[in-house]
């Protein structure tokens, strides 16, 4: 644990620095979860692309269908 300064000046100091630090570690925190987000976002538009692009099961013909010892 550390001490406490007993000087106000030192005491800001030491404040100040402490919220730097805190600032750096949220922006690093909110820089990572905005590139996940981004991730997430491109892979959940090719998931609807591939469903939108794929026929549905009830759209299969009967020709189109395989038999069941396939």
């Amino acid at each position: 644990m550390t001490a406490i300064p007993d000087d106000p000046l030192e005491r800001v100091q030491s404040k100040i620095a402490y919220l730097e630090r805190a600032i750096v570690e949220l922006s690093d925190a909110v820089f990572r979860q905005h590139q996940d987000i981004q991730s997430l976002e491109a892979q959940l538009k090719a998931i609807r692309e591939r469903i939108a692009g794929t026929p549905s099961e009830d759209a299969r013909t009967l020709e189109q269908e395989r038999p069941p010892h396939y």
